[in-house]
């Protein structure tokens, strides 16, 4: 359905059919003075998209959505997503009004509060009502504040609904029926990520998804048409989306309700509500840059006062009655579901039982990768961990799997008969194009869905990780399990060239918070890089995999001892030099450290993993001389600490060596860019062989008459 909605709301009937005397119009009163209270308490606040979205705010949470605010967890319920994530109080308000027992007004208070410190503790004090929406807190789906990724999130989480409801439901028993909401302004339409996400949801067919577009004309800077001049409906269309208008979203809820139930009828399409308002409406600021980030008047605060409120951040008794019936509605709605599923446990009980065990989060992996075995032959690591996804995806139906058009590169497998679409929503594989940033992203969203239910993988090479970077933080700071596969991962890429070798990537990943970047060095490793991830069950995780064989076996390297992140392979007493090294470059470590001792340089090998895990061991296994018994993880031998008393502990990795400093007293690593040449030959110019390992350790030590340097040093 096509077209726009115009009309008034004239008040809301009673169980009786009588009107109630306080209308929609009351309560958006009252949600703009109460957002313009929010805005004064700490001298400003990003209020004008709040105040301009007050009516849509009433339509969506007092006669669409289906929550339960006793219960902000319930599987089945609608998802809000604000990714105009700046206009939080709107959230924190609606959240507060409709009875999320979290959102006192108390902590509302505390929204930008400028005065961290609790007089009477001394106390840093913390809130739940933080600058943009953190998904930790009761009621809030995803965290949002960078635009337009929550536009991706609600692609994600609505794939996930539509995924849920194609696997487990009946046509005689709907078990899923949860729809997506989500609300952007000018910004985020304009982001490339939330452009990537919408193509994908119209090619998909979303038609669970409804996007309600904020439309005020204005951005931080000012006008909207100094920076935009295309048709938006016309581009939203063009990507596959129903498109509907409201012309009067100022003042109107009944039109929004209208336009908010057309949506619902769509069946084939995600549906686009362009919502003409003004931001700050009403205000002395409104319609201009100046209500997007300031605070407000008292004669704006007092247009919206209602009749019986005297004072700041007060509702009146008629908005809590009118709103917290939602609160008797939201638990009816999860008890006739809870019955439903009561039923369906009956009718279905094989299918009721992994539904149940998705709903938890249940995975069963541990058998998988602790029974396979590691190829005889040498393998390419992304082409063992090719053979480890299959059998994976075989056995375990929370994945949902996905790859940025280089899933035959990233040896992935044949998954054809797996393909998320249109058609086939009950898939397991999506084709997300060549998208990087919003295939990260939307798997944030399927992560988010209901937690462990699904878990996301992605692909591509890792040098186009630079481009999902935004979506992999936000993963990381949200505390979702997503697991990125990362081919391609050094300078052995070889003849694509060094735009595509990644000599710096790592350190940005290595030193995100709350992820691991694990870089296994052979087919034992990729093993232990995937129980590591998959058990991380509140971190993102990318597995980061050569493209060419190694050419040297290693040996001991151990699929239970990545889990510790470092560990020893090759030990000697009274050692001279410490080689840590990983993915790629460890097959040349390993060589070159018997060459070394075989020229009376006593020299130990670490394979190192991933840091994180490293740093997170006793300090006595990294770096104490006392023996370490075994711990959760076992192992078989039981050896010195890691970083073991030897006076030069040296890196070795072809990537800029920015994170080796805190173990090493040395590197040999990159300094510049890669090479457009045959990978082997790559590491051999740029010294990274085992050559090169040789020459360069032996004149740091000449340099050094064997003692220990003070600083870091770079080996060249």
């Amino acid at each position: 359905m096509n077209g726009h909605m115009n009309g008034h709301t004239s008040g809301t009937k009673l169980a009786n059919g009588a009107l109630s005397p306080y209308d929609d119009q009351h309560a958006v009163n009252e949600i703009r003075k109460f957002v313009i209270d929010i805005c004064r308490q700490n001298g400003g606040g990003h209020g004008g998209s709040a105040i301009g979205m007050a009516p849509l705010a009433v339509a969506l949470w007092r006669h669409t959505m289906r929550y339960n605010p006793s219960n902000p967890n319930w599987f089945d319920r609608d998802r809000f997503v604000l990714s105009n994530g700046h206009a939080a109080m709107l959230l924190y308000a609606m959240l507060h009004i409709t009875g999320y027992k979290d959102m006192t007004v108390d902590e509302i208070k505390m929204y930008a509060d400028a005065k961290a410190v609790d007089k009477t503790t001394g106390k840093w004090k913390s809130t739940i009502c933080h600058g943009h929406p953190e998904r930790e807190v009761p009621g809030v789906e995803v965290t949002t504040g960078p635009l337009g990724q929550g536009i991706a999130n609600a692609v994600g989480l609505a794939i996930a609904s539509k995924h849920y409801a194609a696997t487990f439901n009946k046509e005689d028993h709907q078990l899923v029926a949860s729809r997506i909401y989500c609300t952007t302004g000018d910004g985020c339409i304009q982001e490339g990520v939330a452009l990537e996400a919408m193509a994908i949801a119209g090619r998909l067919g979303l038609s669970n998804l409804t996007l309600c577009y904020d439309n005020n004309d204005v951005t931080c800077d000012g006008p909207l048409n100094w920076i935009v001049t295309e048709d938006t409906n016309a581009k939203v269309r063009a990507m596959g989306w129903h498109v509907i208008d409201v012309f009067d979203g100022d003042t109107s809820v009944e039109n929004i309700i209208a336009a908010l139930e057309a949506a619902k009828l769509e069946k084939d399409r995600p549906t686009f509500i362009n919502i003409r308002t003004t931001i700050g409406y009403g205000t002395t600021t409104a319609g201009t840059f100046k209500s997007h980030h300031g605070t407000y008047s008292d004669d704006d605060a007092a247009k919206h006062l209602a009749p019986g409120v005297t004072s700041t951040h007060q509702l009146s008794q008629n908005a809590l009655e009118y709103f917290r019936s939602t609160v008797e509605e939201g638990k009816k709605w999860e008890d006739n579901w809870n019955l439903k599923l009561e039923i369906y446990s009956i009718a279905y009980p094989k299918e009721a039982k992994l539904f149940k065990e998705r709903m938890e989060g249940k995975k069963d992996f541990e058998r998988t990768l602790t029974s396979l075995s590691i190829p005889s032959e040498l393998q390419p690591t992304r082409q063992f961990n090719g053979t480890v996804f299959n059998e994976l995806i075989s056995m375990v139906p929370n994945i949902i799997a996905g790859g940025a058009d280089l899933w035959n590169s990233n040896q992935m497998g044949d998954q054809s008969t797996r393909i998320l679409d249109s058609l086939h929503p009950e898939g397991r594989v999506i084709r997300y194009g060549i998208r990087e940033h919003a295939m990260a992203s939307i798997s944030n969203g399927l992560a988010a869905y209901s937690p462990g239910g699904i878990l996301p993988i992605t692909a591509t090479f890792f040098m186009f990780y630079l481009y999902a970077a935004p979506g992999v933080r936000m993963g990381a700071l949200s505390n979702l399990q997503v697991i990125h596969v990362a081919t391609h991962d050094s300078i052995g890429e070889g003849q694509n060239g060094q735009t595509h070798q990644p000599v710096e990537l790592d350190s940005l990943y290595r030193a995100m918070p709350n992820l691991l970047y694990i870089r296994p060095a052979d087919a034992e490793e990729v093993l232990g890089a995937w129980l590591t991830a998959l058990g991380a069950k509140e971190t993102p995780s990318i597995i980061s995999l050569a493209r060419d064989p190694a050419v040297t076996a290693i040996p001991k390297t151990s699929r239970l001892q990545v889990q510790r992140g470092g560990y020893v392979i090759l030990e000697k007493e009274n050692a001279t030099v410490t080689l840590i090294s990983c993915g790629s470059e460890l097959q040349f470590a390993y060589p070159a450290a018997q060459r070394l001792d075989s020229e009376g340089i006593p020299t130990r090998v670490v394979s190192m993993p991933c840091m994180k895990l490293f740093e997170r061991q006793p300090q006595e296994y990294q770096a104490g001389s006392a023996k370490i018994p075994e711990a959760s993880i076992p192992v078989s031998i039981v050896l010195d600490s890691v970083l073991s008393n030897s006076p030069h502990i040296i890196s070795v990795e072809a990537y800029v060596a920015s994170m080796w400093a805190r173990f090493c007293t040395a590197s040999i690593a990159m300094d510049s860019f890669g090479y457009s040449g045959l990978g082997r030959e790559n590491f051999a110019r740029f010294g990274i062989d085992d050559d090169g390992i040789v020459s360069k350790v032996k004149r740091h030590i000449g340099e050094t008459n064997g003692k220990k340097r003070r600083h870091w040093t770079l080996l060249k």
